[in-house]
């Protein structure tokens, strides 16, 4: 299903479509001598705002839990990006050991970790779960709700290798995004290929760490296109040490909020656009996509009892003390059958493998649709896979549509590859 796009097929993005088909070859080239010098994550998932006159990331996933949501005819991509990755790490890898979330109610996940399953085992490997549950003592077995089932098992640890009974892996896939912390049974391990680094998990990585990276990876692609940056760069400012409860500190909120919505209306004004901006703060550390609060005039986080400051009281429960970023607003003006959808795009190593659409039918164009209520429309990756057409008419062809999110989600996998090696794990001491 091709969503019905309106505002999208016209102005910037259509102009920026145009010059991204123009320049495929000088674009494949580029990403090509980057990804010489630098390590695509393992895996990546890509949240994309179409807003017409902007396309840019608004977030980055390094621990994706929806390969579930693509279509089978997708799968090939996703066995053959899975075997170039292993081959590239371990090419005598037999077994792989998956470390799943402890979510093991949530069916949902589950169907998720089956789908990593199917995958990883069409691309060659014996593939078994373990859980990082201390609880969790002898192999369980999870049914699905199409009856299927998967058999959980508790990890062994033998000094520098983790495996389970009878399973010794050559890579340990991380299906965690590490929230909570590094598990002792993870930290140490130097005889095995741990996917993605520990330093991947949200333990250590930082939003505003990722968007200032995505900055310059932004900055290089658009000298390569000759366009402005801000067109697919979401600008961002970083504030440190408010606190969630009392929502004091708020000083470095209100002066940041103030200094982007004055930015983004100097773009609007240079681009004669005439939505009113708006910008989103949300936890520097990953949150799932909860405890996002818009702000559309610094005001707004002025009285103590004010509904954008009642909602940074629930932004973190669990860490009353924390930094936050606060992003520009982009709004999506993407449809399937009347509702607000965005595109999220899924890859394994350096390779696009698929994606969807996120839909919420009650939300608005400038709200999180990654919230309860929302549903996955499959996109149109499936027949075209992500190759364009070239000649066809801007804004009119869906595969052109889907080849410049292929783009944008490889230029945030980029930036990501450029945040972890930022944030060397060698430099980080676990406790």
């Amino acid at each position: 299903m091709v969503p019905h796009l309106i505002t999208a097929l016209t102005g910037p993005i259509n102009e920026l479509e145009a010059r991204i088909l123009e320049s495929m070859p000088a674009i494949e080239r580029w990403f090509r001598l980057e990804w010489m010098e630098h390590t695509p994550p393992f895996y990546t998932a890509v949240d994309i705002r179409n807003a017409g006159f902007k396309l840019a990331p608004v977030d980055t996933n390094l621990f994706p839990g929806g390969f579930n949501n693509l279509t089978p005819e997708m799968l090939p991509l996703a066995v053959q990006a899975a075997m170039a990755a292993i081959e590239k790490i371990c090419p005598e890898a037999k077994n792989l050991l998956l470390i799943p979330d402890n979510q093991i109610r949530n069916t949902f996940y589950l169907t998720h970790i089956r789908r990593l399953v199917q995958i990883f085992t069409q691309a060659g490997l014996n593939v078994r779960l373990g859980s990082l549950d201390p609880a969790l003592k002898e192999p369980t077995t999870l049914a699905l709700p199409d009856g299927s089932e998967l058999a959980l098992e508790p990890l062994l640890r033998t000094r520098g290798r983790l495996g389970l009974k009878n399973f010794d892996p050559c890579t340990i896939l991380l299906n965690n995004d590490l929230a909570d912390g590094v598990p002792q049974v993870l930290q140490g391990l130097h005889e095995q290929y741990l996917l993605p680094p520990l330093h991947a998990g949200w333990s250590a990585r930082r939003r505003s760490k990722h968007f200032n990276s995505y900055e310059e990876v932004a900055k290089k692609f658009a000298k390569l296109l000759g366009m402005d940056p801000w067109l697919i760069n979401p600008m961002f400012a970083q504030c440190g040490e408010l606190n969630f409860s009392s929502a004091s500190g708020l000083d470095c909120v209100q002066s940041s909020v103030d200094a982007l919505l004055t930015k983004i209306r100097r773009k609007h004004k240079e681009y004669g656009i005439a939505e009113k901006p708006f910008v989103v703060v949300k936890a520097d550390v990953g949150t799932q996509g909860f405890g996002l609060v818009t702000v559309r005039d610094a005001k707004e986080l002025e009285a103590a009892g004010s509904r954008a400051v009642e909602a940074l009281r629930t932004l973190d429960a669990e860490h009353p003390l924390g930094d936050v970023i606060i992003q520009e607003g982009v709004p999506t003006y993407e449809r399937v059958n009347d509702a607000v959808a965005e595109p999220v795009v899924y890859m394994i190593d350096r390779y696009v493998v698929g994606g969807f659409y996120r839909v919420h039918a009650e939300r608005g164009v400038d709200e999180n649709l990654n919230a309860p209520g929302s549903r996955y429309v499959p996109l149109a990756f499936a027949e075209s896979h992500h190759l364009p057409r070239l000649g066809e008419k801007p804004g009119a062809s869906a595969p052109n549509r889907f080849y410049m999110y292929g783009v944008i989600g490889r230029l945030a996998m980029l930036a990501a590859s450029y945040e972890l090696e930022a944030t060397d794990p060698d430099a980080e001491v676990y406790d």
